[in-house]
């Protein structure tokens, strides 16, 4: 069931049929054919990226729909004829798709101007053959930014500014990607912008682009500096690990994580840029931190996104908090509508789904709209769960040093997993990495996880002989059943204690998922109790969270069929296909 609430401008696209041009109170989204019998991944949406001219929504399955300007008369989706969707971004007037298999589709004006309409793959445009993988995308407001498995940035479009990071008068528009930066991590820009930053593996941040409003945080200095055509790097940076960074026309925004502290890690916002929409009451021209009552010391922020001209921010704790412009409206501030918010102000949200925490909704800005939407991580695809907690150092219990004295910490359970079961292998994987730099370490852990070659293939030809190919994650998984060691988080019902690796349960629970990847949460080894099970029915679920499978010489009956349904539902279990209660349904068929 989507879960989707909209407020703001609803006609450059029309969203919402028979409603007005401007919606001043949060409403649900629905499609046309939500209530038609389809998978969950069908219909669970993954992001929302809207534009000046289109809004497009990406589902889990991998597709995508995309509701247009120029179809304001019919207001009917269209549907995005590419597979394998791993993430959409629109600018003002352009779009950009990256599939799973690392090549990109766009159209507009600023990529395709002979036909605007249609999606051409900028990513087979790039000269280097070997550059052509890409991870990441991101549109600003006439150009597309790409960042390839080499860690490279190219940019495509409109250089008017200096946005591509070459002089406007030598270069002021290209319809091929060129090399902007190398050795970059993370690519930031947003759907109005005309400046672009980029974050290296250092954690150095730099940035070309316009700079009329001080928005690219340079400092008073470089105030006069309405246009920085070279990449520039800034060096006032707030201390701690930058999270994201989001930016408009007159303003950007940054999140900073402080990794120094004791306790858990506390994120904090700093802004720079035109005052009606930097969250201050006068220009900055540095990133500057934004403090507010607002932020109580129990306030965690998990995500802040900016659209045209608006900022809207969400706490760990569900307080939602926003600032700037306001005149269509893009707030839900019920007794002054269209006034205009140029410090922090708590809005009210929609009603969520029952039961369910903040943690499982995002929010998200476009051009003159807001978006609250229910959209949980899906853990069913190992690759991709282990490269998302490669980072997540509450589970690292092992250290690797590079040539440099740099050091990568990693999990040992997922080691274990990956590599063939020598004892030896992790001191050969100790010596690999001690002859990297970060970079090649970072990618080889990124290819043990994924067993992707692609990122590096020759830094995976030294890796190769270690890296088990062969064991199925069912096999894993019961091996790890057997295994006390292994196991390190407590469930308790009724007398008896059950322990589970807390990465297993990450993977296979978003009840768990939600406990333990919360910023805020106690990552603890606490014991939860669950007693509605029976000691059968609980025997089958814990055998099937390990291996996908039914455990072998138990009978099924019409009450463990029932009551493992309630079981899959309060674990919120991700299931697989087939899924548990099909197997049991199939096994209790074939007994009768």
């Amino acid at each position: 069931m989507n879960d989707i609430w909209f407020v703001g401008q609803n006609q450059t696209p029309v969203l919402f049929k028979n409603k007005p041009k401007e919606i001043t109170k949060p409403i649900q989204f629905k499609f046309e054919n939500e209530n038609e019998n389809e998978n969950e991944n069908e219909k669970q949406i993954k992001q929302i990226s809207s534009g000046y001219c289109s809004t497009i929504f990406l589902f889990k399955n991998g597709k995508a729909i995309e509701y247009l300007n120029e179809n304001d008369s019919k207001q009917n989706p269209e549907k995005i004829q590419i597979e394998n969707i791993q993430k959409v971004t629109v600018g003002f007037q352009n779009e950009a798709i990256l599939t799973i298999e690392g090549n990109v589709f766009a159209k507009g004006n600023d990529v395709n101007p002979n036909n605007t309409n249609q999606f051409i793959n900028i990513s087979s445009l790039i000269e280097d053959k070997n550059d052509r993988i890409i991870q990441d995308i991101v549109c600003s407001r006439n150009s597309i930014y790409l960042l390839t498995s080499n860690q490279n940035a190219y940019g495509i479009g409109d250089n008017e500014y200096g946005q591509l990071g070459f002089d406007s008068e030598t270069l002021n528009k290209t319809e091929k990607p060129i090399l902007i930066m190398k050795n970059v991590s993370k690519i930031f820009s947003g759907i109005s912008s005309n400046h672009v930053f980029l974050l290296n593996s250092n954690q150095e941040l730099f940035c070309c682009g316009r700079n009329n409003f001080g928005q690219l945080g340079l400092g008073e200095t470089l105030k006069e500096e309405t246009e920085i055509h070279k990449l520039t790097k800034i060096q006032n940076i707030p201390k701690g690990k930058i999270i994201d960074i989001q930016t408009t026309y007159i303003h950007s925004i940054i999140l900073i994580e402080n990794e120094n502290q004791n306790e858990n890690p506390k994120r904090k916002l700093y802004s720079c840029g035109f005052e009606e929409a930097n969250g201050f009451y006068k220009d900055t021209y540095e990133f500057t931190e934004l403090k507010s009552f607002l932020f109580e010391d129990d306030d965690n922020i998990r995500e802040v996104s900016v659209g045209n001209e608006h900022t809207l921010i969400l706490t760990e704790n569900g307080k939602m908090i926003e600032f700037g412009k306001n005149y269509f409206p893009q707030f839900n501030i019920i007794d002054y509508p269209y006034l205009d918010y140029k410090i922090p102000v708590q809005v009210r949200p929609p009603e969520l789904r029952f039961n369910e925490e903040i943690s499982n909704y995002h929010i998200y800005c476009g051009y003159w709209n807001s978006f609250l939407y229910y959209s949980p991580l899906s853990f069913s695809n190992l690759e991709e769960d282990l490269i998302k907690l490669f980072e997540r150092k509450e589970f690292c219990d092992i250290s690797f040093k590079t040539e440099n004295g740099e050091i990568i910490e990693a999990h040992k359970l997922i080691l274990k997993y990956r590599l063939n079961q020598n004892q030896n292998e992790i001191e050969k994987l100790q010596e690999i990495i001690s002859k990297k730099s970060i970079k090649e370490s970072n990618q080889i852990f990124e290819m043990i996880y994924s067993n992707n070659s692609k990122i590096n293939p020759k830094l995976y030809l030294e890796i190769k002989e270690i890296i088990n190919l062969n064991e199925k994650i069912e096999e894993t998984m019961k091996r790890i059943y057997l295994n006390e060691n292994e196991k390190d988080f407590i469930i308790e019902r009724k007398e008896k204690k059950y322990k589970f690796p807390k990465l297993i349960l990450i993977m296979r629970s978003e009840l768990y998922r939600g406990m333990f990847l919360s910023v805020t949460n106690d990552k603890s080894n606490k014991v939860t109790d669950y007693s509605e099970l029976s000691n059968k029915s609980f025997q089958i679920f814990e055998y099937w969270i390990y291996s996908n499978q039914i455990k072998k010489g138990i009978k099924i009956t019409q009450e463990i069929i029932e009551e493992i349904e309630i079981g899959i539902d309060y674990f919120q279990l991700n299931q697989t296909n087939p899924n548990l209660f099909d197997l049991l349904i199939n096994k209790f068929n074939n007994q009768n």
